[in-house]
């Protein structure tokens, strides 16, 4: 049975279209189970019908063109309930409905299965009997199984005719909706331009070189002119992005660097394989190896990889170049996007990104937040090579793409569009005002920065203060380990551009979503292995030379915080407050007149929430991580599409949890902030105010709305909503009951940012 079942797979994923694909599932699985009829019935949501698409055994006309309305008959009710029905005689059950002209009125035994693909019913699986007798339990597993594999196929085929405004039954259709993640917030309508790496190095065959010391020489110009053309691109980006993300092309071309690839590649070519061979051989090794590991910024070095030898066997295959045409309103599409491709879009012409695979956390989605273009990652179901030259409109926050807009869509988005550029604009007065309600309850707000671009922005905006400098940006784009010095120049920097205001700078925090290239971290659930302070800790000659430099660089602004990540008891902190107080005597006696420091902790874990007294009793103050507390609180990867609707910061329990943090913090007298998402969401913002968080900090671009929210408040609003919210027991009511009173409040328009949640 099982190589029936790989069979049917195989057949169905080499088909050309959904109508090939349905008549080789009924056909074949008729004949697997020895069966008289197998159809299959597609949900088409622009009638509400079930749709006969495929059959074998029932009339061939009625194909098409026979239906059923939701919840009607027994394929109705297996799609309402998700569940299989197998009946001996399906005539004798209540919900029959005998559907006319298909001829099924010999059949009895009935057995039907539901088509899932990401929790929706695409349709069901049926395969009737004219001998009453219930299906057996092999047969029963057999069509579950074959149609939970066989879901992904189907979403796929259908999501290609919706591209183009096709529904399954041959309707026309419009604004057909992909799911992703969110890269960069904000909305953008444009045409599709797909872009492929230059070569494909899947398809190299193996040659022997005729003559070694050529190739080799061909091989190494062929290097030369790539490294030149990732130099241009470093140049081309020059006044878009800070320079720190620029370096990025110059990591690229010391890749390419004879002690890197080029060298594993040259003594390829020297066991006698031709240049081509030898690249194909050496990139696919990389690249699998890379994207075997379960950490998320190690995969996304395999797209960097992939994308720098497919330009190196461009010149080695001597191909003309291929001038791509850019649209004055271009939305760049790709299965993988990377930087090179972003760079290669003239600035003024880029209106939006997708990448088909990669996380928020790729390169590409670094660059588009600080470039400010709106893009979605991660959609998977997306049939790009389809888009080239159609409309698209991009839903950053939600992490949405919509194919085939109806004009109706086009308008509403055009309207937010003009309405976002018109609010940032009436923002513009709030930037110097400080940040306080109605009744002069202040609040301040300060923000996240990793680079300077972050720095400027943030002044720009009136943040008073930096809540979270994320130290382990420079480790990322680097190659190896930041020396002191090195980390001194960025930290003194960063601690110069916004003296005398406070800088919290956090301790390197990597492993989890987060992994070095220089310093892999192989785990099977990194999330809950070796990530944050126990990786710094176990390895104190990383942790204490970045708090030498953190200290060095604050000496004369004095307006340095320390914050420690990933706590999870007292131990730790007692640990690492030892370092600190070592590198410090060390630099004392030095001669290096530097002042202690405050130092605080991060509430990421569950387990912090509970020790907040505790923790509180032995740091200056209190920080929370509203990213990770609610991901680990909710068990929920927000960057995984299958579950990123399930992440919401207005769930009970992360409300409970922020109470409780901030109720421990008061009973110890320290100050206590948040950093995330969640503090830059306005309504949520309201929420936390009333809560008594004295630090709101967040992302520049969210600044001025939550100032605008708070300024048009009382407390005394806030308190009242923060009791409403705080006895209801679901995230949507939750919701529903903070836009409810925004909205009576007159501010609804801000609210648009916090859709994510």
């Amino acid at each position: 049975m099982l190589d029936r079942l790989r069979s049917i797979v195989q057949k169905v994923n080499a088909a050309r279209d959904l109508q090939s694909a349905l008549d080789i599932i009924v056909s074949r699985v008729r004949k697997a189970l020895d069966t008289q009829v197998c159809s299959v019935f597609l949900l088409d949501t622009d009638i509400d019908c079930h749709v006969l698409m495929a059959s074998e055994g029932l009339n061939k006309e009625s194909v098409g063109h026979v239906s059923l309305q939701l919840g009607e008959g027994l394929v109705g009710l297996v799609a309402k309930h998700a569940e299989p029905i197998n009946l001996e005689d399906a005539s004798l059950h209540p919900s029959f409905h005998y559907l006319k002209d298909t001829g099924e009125e010999v059949f009895h035994a009935f057995l039907g299965v539901p088509i899932i693909h990401h929790r929706s019913v695409l349709g069901v699986l049926v395969v009737q009997h004219e001998e009453r007798r219930r299906f057996d339990e092999g047969e029963e597993a057999f069509l579950i199984t074959l149609s939970a594999q066989l879901a992904g196929v189907i979403a796929h085929a259908e999501a290609t005719g919706a591209i183009e405004g096709i529904s399954p039954s041959g309707h026309k259709t419009s604004d057909t909706v992909f799911h992703g993640v969110s890269g960069s917030s904000g909305v953008a309508i444009g045409r599709a331009v797909v872009v492929f790496p230059p070569a494909d190095l899947s398809q190299i065959p193996i040659r022997r070189a005729r003559n070694i010391e050529k190739e080799i020489e061909f091989f190494n110009a062929c290097l030369e002119l790539v490294r030149v053309d990732m130099r241009a691109l470093h140049e081309k980006l020059a006044g878009q992005v800070a320079e720190e993300e620029r370096q990025l092309f110059d990591v690229y071309v010391r890749m390419l660097d004879d002690s890197a690839l080029g060298n594993e590649i040259v003594e390829r070519i020297k066991m006698g394989s031709w240049a081509q061979g030898a690249l194909a051989y050496v990139a696919n090794e990389h690249v699998r190896n890379f994207e075997e590991m379960n950490d998320p910024y190690l995969s996304e070095r395999a797209i960097d990889i992939k994308d720098l030898c497919s330009r190196v066997l461009f010149y080695l295959q001597e191909k003309e170049t291929v001038e791509t045409e850019y649209h004055d309103n271009t939305v760049l599409v790709a299965e993988e996007l990377t930087p090179a491709m972003l760079a290669e879009v003239p600035k003024d012409k880029l209106t939006g990104l997708i990448s088909v695979k990669g996380s928020g956390n790729s390169h590409v989605a670094i660059l588009a937040r600080t470039m400010g273009i709106p893009t979605v990652m991660g959609v998977v179901d997306l049939p790009y090579t389809q888009l080239e030259g159609k409309e698209i409109i991009i839903d950053g926050y939600k992490g949405e793409v919509i194919s085939n807009p109806s004009e109706q869509l086009r308008v509403r988005y055009l309207e937010i569009i003009e309405e976002e550029n018109q609010l940032v604009e009436g923002l513009e007065g709030l930037k110097d005002l400080p940040c306080e309600t109605a009744d002069k309850h202040r609040v301040h707000l300060w923000v996240n920065t990793g680079l300077m671009t972050d720095v400027m922005q943030s002044l720009d905006q009136g943040a008073e203060g930096i809540g979270l400098f994320r130290t382990e940006i420079p480790f990322l784009l680097s190659e190896r380990f930041p020396s002191e010095q090195e980390q001194f120049a960025i930290y003194r920097e960063q601690l110069h551009a916004f003296a005398p205001k406070l800088v919290t700078m956090r301790t390197l925090d990597i492993g989890g979503d987060k992994s070095l290239p220089y310093f892999p971290i192989e785990e099977e659930n990194p999330f809950l292995g070796w990530r944050g302070i126990r990786v710094t800790l176990d390895h104190p000659e990383i942790f204490t030379a970045q708090i030498r430099a953190m200290l060095r660089a604050s000496v004369g602004l004095e307006n340095l915080q320390i914050m420690l990540p990933m706590i999870s008891n007292v131990n730790e902190v007692t640990s690492a407050l030892q370092l600190i107080k070592k590198s410090y005597r060390e630099l004392i006696q030095e001669g290096v007149k530097v002042k202690f420091p405050p130092v605080g902790v991060m509430i990421e874990l569950p387990a912090a929430v509970y020790q907040t007294r505790a923790l509180a009793k032995m740091v200056d103050f209190i920080s929370v991580g509203s990213n990770d507390l609610t991901q680990y609180l909710l068990a929920v990867d927000r960057n995984n599409p299958r579950v990123a609707n399930l992440y919401t910061a207005f769930h009970p329990a992360v409300l409970s949890a922020l109470q409780q943090v901030v109720t421990g913090a008061r009973e110890e007298g320290k100050p206590v902030s948040i950093c995330g998402e969640m503090a830059g969401d306005p309504g949520a913002a309201v929420l936390l105010m009333a809560m008594g968080f004295d630090v709101l900090s967040m992302n520049a671009a969210a600044l001025l709305k939550v100032k605008s929210v708070i300024r048009s408040l009382t407390m005394e609003v806030a308190q009242d909503l923060l009791g409403q919210v705080m006895e209801l027991d679901d995230a949507q009511m939750v919701r529903s009951a903070v836009d409810l009173a925004l909205y009576n409040a007159g501010v609804d328009r801000l609210l648009r940012s916090s859709r994510t949640n």
